[in-house]
C-alpha cells in the first residue's frame, strides 16, 4: 500500500479531500445508468477514478477508468453494462497507488459466485492484515487497502456470503461504509461507529446504496433512513434484510462531512447539509466578530458558512471572489512559474466588490495554509483595506487516519503555530476560528455524551475513536499529501 501525491492540477492541493463515493442499486433494468448518474452526483467525493460492475444474472460486466465519471461513462460503456444491479464508485485514494489496478469497484470470483466490493474510509490494521495474509499465500493484486477484505472473504469458513463478509468485517479495523454485488444481492456496511456515510433510498421497485442523498434526487429517488452503524443491510429481489452483527457502540460520525465533504445539498444524520453550514457560519460570527464592510466566501466550499456570518453579523455579503469552475484536470504540466499561478486559474477577484473595503473571508478550513495566502495576497491587491480571514472549523491540527487526505503534523499549519502567528504568516489582520463547542452547538448538539464526543472531531482534537494498530506499528502508509506537486 504505497502512497500517491495530490492532483498537480487542483490549485495548491490545499483542501482537505474525502477518499471516496459509492453507489448500488438492484431491480432496475438501467442500474449500470443510475448508477452513473448516481456517481455524477458523488463526483466531490472522489475525483481520480471511477469505476463500475453490473451484473445480468448469468454475467458480470465491469469497466473502471482514470478520471472524472463522465470520461469513463458515456452511452456507449453504460450499454454494454448489462443488468438489473449495479455497484460503482468515485476515487480519490488515500493508500494506493494512483493506477488502473486500484481502481474500485474491486471484483473477485469465489467458488460462491462473483464479488464485487466498494469502499469509502480507511482501514487501520491493513498493513498488519496484509502481512499476515500475504504469509498464508495470499497474492495481492492492488495496493489498495480494501483488497484486504476480499481475501479475508476467500480464506472465512463460513457458508454464506453474507457470513464470509462478516467474519471479514470482525478482522478489520478503522472507518468504511461498503457496497458489495453478489450474484443475488447488493450488501450495504457500515463501520460500528458510523464514522463513514451510508444512505438508503427506494425508486419505484429499486433499492439503492449510496454515500449521500444527493445521489438518489439526481435519479428521483427517495431517501429512506441512513444505514446505521454497525448496520450489515442485504437487498435482494425479495426484499431487504438487516442484521447487527456488532455490539452497539456510541457512533462517532465525521464532522468534518457537515463542513466540507458533504454536498451542501445532502442530508445526513437527520440534518441538512447546507442549513448547518449556516448555522455555523452564524455561531462563527457570534463567536468572533469584526467590523466590516462585506463578507466574502472563498468559493464554494465557504459560501453556506459565509452566508449564515452575513445574516448574523448585519453585513452585506458579496460575491468578491469568482471561481472558475471550467480548468480542466489537465490544464498545462506545471513549472515553478504556472505552479504559482494555481490560485489565479481558478479564482479570481471582483475588484467593484473589494476596493476600498474591509473584508471577511469566511473559509472552511485551512490545511498548510499556501491558498489561503495567495487568496489574501490577491484580495489586497484588488484594493481591500482589510482583510480579516473566519474559519467554519477549528483549527485542523491532528492527522485523520479514517479516510480523509491530510498530511502529517509537521506539514499542518494548526499544528506548528498559534492562532496569532498564524494570521501573520497568512497576511490577515484578524483570524479567527469556531471553537469546536460552538462547532457542536450549529450541529445541534453537546460535544459529550456520558463523557463520550458524539462525532470523530480527531482532527481537532486528537481524540482518536478507532485504533490506529498500523500507525502504531510504523507500517502505516502516509495520507496522501497535499504537499506533493506532482504523481508519481
Amino acid at each position: 500500500m504505497l502512497p500517491t501525491t495530490t492532483d498537480p492540477f487542483d490549485g495548491d492541493g490545499d483542501h482537505l479531500k474525502e477518499e471516496c463515493g459509492v453507489f448500488g442499486i438492484i431491480g432496475d433494468g438501467d442500474a449500470a445508468a443510475h448508477t452513473a448518474l448516481g456517481l455524477h452526483a458523488l463526483q466531490h467525493r472522489g475525483q481520480e477514478a471511477a469505476g463500475i460492475v453490473a451484473f445480468d444474472g448469468v454475467q458480470f460486466h465491469s469497466h473502471r477508468g482514470m478520471g472524472h465519471v463522465s470520461e469513463n461513462f458515456g452511452s456507449e460503456t453504460v450499454d454494454r453494462l448489462k443488468g438489473h444491479m449495479a455497484v460503482g464508485h468515485t476515487r480519490y485514494a488515500t493508500t494506493g497507488e494512483t493506477i488502473l489496478r486500484n481502481v474500485q469497484p474491486l471484483f473477485a470470483e469465489y467458488e460462491f459466485g462473483g464479488f464485487a466490493v466498494a469502499h469509502n474510509g480507511n482501514l487501520t490494521n491493513a498493513m498488519t492484515l496484509r502481512r499476515d495474509l500475504q504469509k498464508r499465500g495470499c497474492l495481492f493484486q492492488s495496493t489498495s487497502d480494501t483488497e484486504v477484505v476480499t481475501h479475508l472473504i476467500a480464506l472465512s469458513d463460513e457458508s454464506t456470503v453474507e457470513d464470509r463478509l462478516i467474519d471479514a468485517l470482525r478482522q478489520i479495523e478503522g472507518a468504511y461504509s461498503f457496497v458489495c454485488l453478489t450474484n443475488t444481492a447488493i450488501i450495504g456496511v457500515r463501520d460500528p461507529l458510523g464514522v463513514r456515510p451510508l444512505v438508503l433510498g427506494r425508486s419505484g421497485n429499486a433499492n439503492i446504496l449510496c454515500s449521500e442523498s444527493c445521489a438518489l434526487d439526481i435519479i428521483g429517488a427517495e431517501f429512506v433512513r441512513d444505514v446505521e452503524p454497525g448496520e450489515v443491510i442485504i437487498l435482494t429481489k425479495d426484499g431487504i434484510r438487516s442484521l447487527h452483527p456488532f455490539p452497539r457502540q456510541n457512533p462517532r460520525f465525521c464532522i468534518f462531512e457537515y463542513i466540507y465533504f458533504a454536498r451542501p445539498d445532502s442530508n445526513m444524520e437527520g440534518h441538512n447539509v447546507y442549513e448547518v453550514r449556516k448555522r455555523i457560519g452564524a455561531q462563527l460570527a457570534i463567536e468572533s466578530p469584526v467590523d466590516c464592510d462585506v463578507v466574502v466566501p472563498v468559493p464554494d466550499s465557504g459560501v453556506p458558512a459565509a452566508l449564515g456570518f452575513a445574516a448574523e453579523a448585519h453585513k452585506p455579503f458579496e460575491y468578491g471572489i469568482i471561481r472558475n469552475h471550467y480548468v480542466g484536470r489537465t490544464f498545462i504540466q506545471p513549472t515553478d512559474k504556472t505552479r504559482n499561478l494555481g490560485v489565479k486559474r481558478k479564482h479570481n477577484p471582483n475588484r467593484g466588490v473589494l476596493e476600498g473595503k474591509r473584508v471577511v473571508l469566511v473559509d472552511d478550513s485551512i490545511v498548510r495554509g499556501t491558498t489561503s495566502t495567495k487568496i489574501v495576497e490577491m484580495v489586497r491587491q484588488a484594493g481591500a483595506t482589510e482583510v480579516h480571514m473566519r474559519i467554519s472549523s477549528p483549527p485542523t491540527a491532528h492527522p485523520c487516519f479514517f479516510g480523509i487526505d491530510t498530511p502529517s503534523y509537521d506539514k499542518l499549519l494548526a499544528a506548528q503555530h498559534d492562532v496569532a502567528s498564524m494570521a501573520k504568516l497568512l497576511g490577515v489582520d484578524s483570524l479567527a476560528f469556531i471553537s469546536i463547542d460552538g462547532l457542536y452547538k450549529a450541529v445541534g448538539e453537546t460535544r459529550r455524551m456520558n463523557d463520550k464526543p458524539q462525532y470523530c472531531d480527531a482532527c481537532f482534537t486528537g481524540e482518536y475513536p478507532l485504533p490506529l494498530t498500523d500507525q502504531k506499528a510504523g507500517s502505516q502508509p502516509k495520507q496522501l499529501s497535499l504537499l506533493n506537486e506532482e504523481r508519481t
